[in-house]
């Protein structure tokens, strides 16, 4: 994991002590709120319906114990005693005092943590997949590039006042788990001709106007990633829409000039700049602080865990359902659910916060990834450490075995805490959880993702859930459209694609019932091992808007 240099770290103590003065100029009245609003916006903090939310930076998905802990510290000292982690790999506190902020900001910086470049129209949180260094099928290691680019866009002068806010993502495996699809920027690793290098796409992006990124490059070296990025980045600065911000995102300027005139631009301003290599060496350097985990030789020879997955359900199923593959023989991947079905999806308390970080010293080499469906991830358990780590989950609340299935819902905090929001989040989450509650059930539906926003900004992904739930108003009534058939686009069989409205908003009370006849659809309609996705691609969605609204 990247560790701060001196200079990093007296970079943020600045950063921070600056703020505290900006505060107290605006408790004291010397500034105005719309004349603190651009200032706290740089540093990750809003004003929501009831407080002010910190979003903190955990970029690309890395943490560590020490940071866990002092999330956990910053949570009962602050906040309610919960955090929330967010579809970009980030923490959120929603409850905080303005006055208490820069004391936050001062604890985060203590564990090389900050709130930089979280809001803004400026490069946010590289986000990245959470299985990077020990996935199977991965061709390259990204973390290390993202700490790159991390380094190259923070506090950069001319990307600082972008038209509208920017995202990044990056994936270095076969399986896309970064959904780079739908940013701003998406960069994956591919081979050509027996050489590393990046697949660039462009122009992706969800909200009002949800769109698929262009691909614009098919191949470009390693060490050109930096100065192409910076040449999307130009063009966008000099062209995007700074007069409407409906229309200020780069998907709309993509959509505006087409891809072949946009990578045409894109290439001219390139070509100004395309002599400036990142360093390989440096990268190399990076990349040595994420190799400090010490893989025990013998892990494959340890104990399988048969005899008690058979004597054991609820261990098999946790086996089954949030253990994955690692490339090194003898280890696991383990997600951590943050889906328990009686808590807000991604909500984390601070025992909590405390007790992962015990977890992470005693079994993961003090570390863990957050994942941007808005779970954890520990990346280095060894096959013998399997049976401890789901005994010491289950207290936690953190072992539900429902990784994939229709509990792992992404959801946006919505009206109980946004005020951007036009319907509930949470309480909807909560009523399907408790209608489809029944675990074997799920296990035969197979993969569903199902994703709800509280309004169009799509903060919980709902354009790409193969459901997705948009909650509306309608008269002051609180409505929610049905969508089906998208996908972030995990695979090329998977392609990443925006879902479609079925039909005319149900109310909140009809929620569960409408996704229990989308259900049904399905296992009618059901062909073999066929999947949710692969069903609504195959016939459609008019049997589906049958079933829910009558034939």
């Amino acid at each position: 994991m990247y560790r701060y240099t001196e200079s990093d770290k007296q970079f943020v103590r600045e950063r921070a002590n600056e703020f505290r003065g900006q505060t107290a100029r605006r408790l004291g009245g010397e500034l105005t709120e719309d004349q603190f609003r651009p200032l706290r916006l740089m540093n990750g903090l809003y004003l929501q319906r009831h407080a002010y939310m910190l979003r903190i930076a955990i970029p690309y998905g890395q943490i560590d114990s020490r940071q866990m802990r002092k999330l956990g510290l910053i949570a009962d000292r602050y906040d309610r005693g919960f955090g929330h982690f967010t579809t970009r790999q980030n923490l959120q506190f929603n409850w905080l005092s303005l006055s208490d902020v820069p004391d936050i900001l001062d604890h985060l910086a203590e564990v090389e943590m900050h709130a930089i470049q979280t809001s803004g129209n400026c490069v946010r949180n590289i986000t990245s997949d959470p299985m990077a260094g020990i996935a199977p099928d991965e061709l390259l290691d990204v973390r290390p590039y993202c700490e790159a680019l991390r380094q190259y866009s923070t506090c950069h002068p001319e990307f600082m006042y972008l038209p509208r806010k920017f995202k990044i993502a990056m994936s270095g495996a076969q399986e896309d788990r970064a959904a780079i699809a739908f940013h701003d920027i998406g960069l994956r690793a591919v081979e050509q001709d027996g050489v590393v290098g990046w697949r660039v796409l462009v122009g992706g992006g969800l909200g009002r106007t949800p769109r698929v990124a262009k691909m614009i490059r098919e191949f470009i070296p390693l060490d050109d990633v930096q100065s192409y990025v910076e040449a999307i980045l130009r063009v966008y600065n000099l062209h995007g829409r700074r007069d409407n911000k409906y229309k200020a995102r780069i998907k709309i300027l993509v959509g505006a000039l087409g891809a072949d005139e946009f990578r045409r631009q894109v290439d001219a301003e390139w070509a100004l700049i395309q002599d400036e290599k990142l360093d390989l060496d440096w990268v190399a350097s990076i990349a040595e602080q994420f190799e400090d985990v010490d893989f025990d030789p013998n892990a494959a020879q340890f104990i399988q865990h048969q005899e008690r997955r058979l004597t054991d359900p609820g261990f098999d199923r946790w086996m089954r359902m949030n253990v994955t593959t690692h490339r090194v023989a003898g280890y696991n991947g383990v997600y951590l659910s943050l889906k328990k079905t009686d808590v807000p999806p991604g909500d984390i308390t601070s025992d909590q916060f405390r007790g992962v970080a015990d977890l992470m010293d005693r079994f993961n080499q003090g570390y863990c990834a957050s994942v941007y469906n808005q779970n954890l991830f520990f990346q280095y358990i060894r096959n013998e450490d399997l049976g401890a780590v789901y005994d010491a989950l289950l207290p936690l609340g953190l072992a539900t075995p429902n990784i994939g299935t229709l509990q792992d819902m992404i959801c946006c905090p919505g009206l109980d805490y946004c005020s951007l929001a036009n319907a509930s989040s949470i309480p909807v989450a909560r009523a399907l959880n408790d209608h489809f509650a029944n675990l074997d059930e799920l296990y035969d539906l197979g993969e569903i993702q199902l994703k709800m926003s509280g309004c169009i900004n799509a903060c919980g992904h709902h354009h790409v859930g193969h459901i997705g739930i948009l909650g509306i108003d309608k008269r002051g009534e609180e409505f929610y459209q049905i969508v089906l058939g998208g996908s972030a686009g995990t695979t090329d069989d998977d392609y990443p694609a925006v879902g479609e409205i079925i039909g005319p908003a149900v109310s909140q009370d009809d929620v569960p019932e409408t996704l229990e006849r989308i259900v049904d659809c399905f296992v009618e309609n059901r062909q073999g091992a066929e999947t949710f996705l692969q069903c609504v691609r195959r016939v459609g969605l008019q049997p589906f808007k049958d079933f829910v609204y009558g034939a």
